[in-house]
């Protein structure tokens, strides 16, 4: 039936997708990846030597990974073998490694390019490095994980990892003016609307052309879009964002250091980024009850218990309305006095722990409920606080064998400025009570 088609010439009028028709025939017209494929570039100086070693691509969807490992393959005259890891299994991988060993008997080598290369299991990855080693494949694996996570080590000391960068606003223009020359027709919009269009790509070629394509399907003639209504035409993308991957840790980690950095305008910015791209806000009340235990502490007593309440809040009011307690929240503590003092101190004192060992208390502040215990000395000059002037004995609390330590280090901010004068005052009376 394909045959019929293809003598018909049906399936050469078929329609394709805009991307598919603006695909890069040559690494000369690859847009966005300069740093690459310049002549300083890494993948430009292995062209201009026409010689490949195996290579993984890391970056976000729509930056030209797999245009780039099919025209590597035509440069340098290898075989382009494409693979899905979400298709393939074991007995694929095999016919594939097959074909190359008759087609390297035959005199040429196979560029061996994996998609997704990541959802392989570290038995799949290994099942590589023998073909990799001899030379049977020139392996291209192309991922949107962190290398460094998603793939085996032994994989990695193989195989050079390249960084593929997201399309800047100046590359996606490139795009749209390409796609205007191809269609012949500009696109219906005015530049607020053409600048909102190219945000709205989020640095992927290809879902800027989709988004073109869109927008030539719903205007009438003579009809020109201003950047609400086109926001209204193409609705808007979903964020670049997996929960379980780089997304994910990348923008926690901005909140959180934005929270630490005393910057509630970019603390919020992050809040918002990871709560339109649809993250757990209960995660993020989690997190946001931690920050207020590391990074503040008892330099505002009152950042734990609100970090509390706004997870609390949030339970009972849901979305969209207990959002807004994670930003009162938000607010609260990258404006409150930051200090990380009883975080420092309590590893200290975990170190300390796990130095020592299973030491005993000394005897002094241990019950004596048995007359054998109180022989053995349990309890003997133990000191009642409330009796001792100030309600301060000065006594040694740590065992014996250690000796006093000193964990927590309050600043001089915040409550814990408060603190630390207690903290001296009682070192002051223990020193003369000694």
């Amino acid at each position: 039936m394909a045959n019929l088609f293809e003598a018909a010439g049906l399936e050469r009028e078929a329609p394709r997708p805009l991307a598919d028709r603006l695909r890069p025939q040559t690494l000369d017209e690859v847009i966005g990846q300069e740093h690459l494929l310049g002549p300083d570039g890494a993948l430009g100086r292995l062209v201009a030597a026409r010689s490949l070693g195996s290579l993984i691509f890391w970056g976000p969807p729509g930056t030209g990974k797999t245009t780039v490992g099919r025209l590597l393959a035509d440069a340098t005259n290898l075989a382009f073998e494409p693979i899905s890891a979400i298709f393939s299994g074991v007995a694929d991988l095999k016919k594939v490694f097959e074909t190359a060993r008759a087609r390297r008997a035959a005199g040429r080598g196979t560029l061996l390019f994996v998609d997704e290369i990541h959802r392989f299991n570290k038995a799949q990855q290994d099942s590589f490095l023998p073909v990799m080693e001899d030379g049977t494949v020139t392996l291209v694996g192309a991922t949107t994980e962190n290398p460094s996570f998603a793939l085996n080590a032994a994989l990695l000391s193989r195989a050079r990892v390249l960084v593929f960068r997201s399309l800047d606003a100046e590359a996606i223009e490139k795009l749209l003016a390409r796609a205007e020359a191809i269609e012949g027709r500009a696109l219906p919009l005015d530049p607020g609307a053409r600048a909102a269009l190219i945000r709205m790509a989020d640095g992927d070629g290809r879902a800027a052309l989709t988004l073109a394509e869109e927008i030539w399907r719903a205007a009438r003639p003579d009809e020109v879009f201003d950047a609400e209504r086109v926001q209204d035409v193409v609705q808007r993308r979903a964020p670049i964002y997996d929960k379980s991957a780089d997304g994910h840790y990348n923008l926690i980690s901005a909140l959180h250091k934005s929270v630490r950095g005393s910057d509630p305008d970019a603390a919020l910015y992050w809040l918002a980024r990871m709560l339109d791209a649809g993250e757990d806000p209960l995660y993020l009340a989690r997190r946001l009850i931690r920050m207020a235990s590391e990074d503040i502490g008892l330099a505002d007593p009152q950042a734990l218990t609100v970090a509390i309440a706004a997870r609390d809040a949030y339970e009972q009011l849901g979305t969209p309305e207990g959002e807004l307690a994670l930003a009162e929240c938000v607010v609260h503590l990258a404006t409150a006095p930051k200090s990380n003092a009883v975080y420092v101190a309590y590893k200290r004192a975990r170190a300390a722990a796990k130095e020592h060992g299973s030491l005993l208390p000394p005897k002094h502040i241990l019950n004596a409920p048995t007359k054998l215990m109180k022989s053995e000395g349990y309890g003997a000059g133990y000191a009642y606080d409330h009796d001792a002037p100030e309600a301060f004995s000065g006594q040694d609390y740590f065992p014996e064998e250690m000796g006093r330590r000193r964990f927590y280090d309050p600043p001089d901010r915040g409550f814990e400025r408060e603190l630390r004068k207690r903290l001296d005052y009682w070192a002051k009376l223990r020193a003369e009570r000694e």
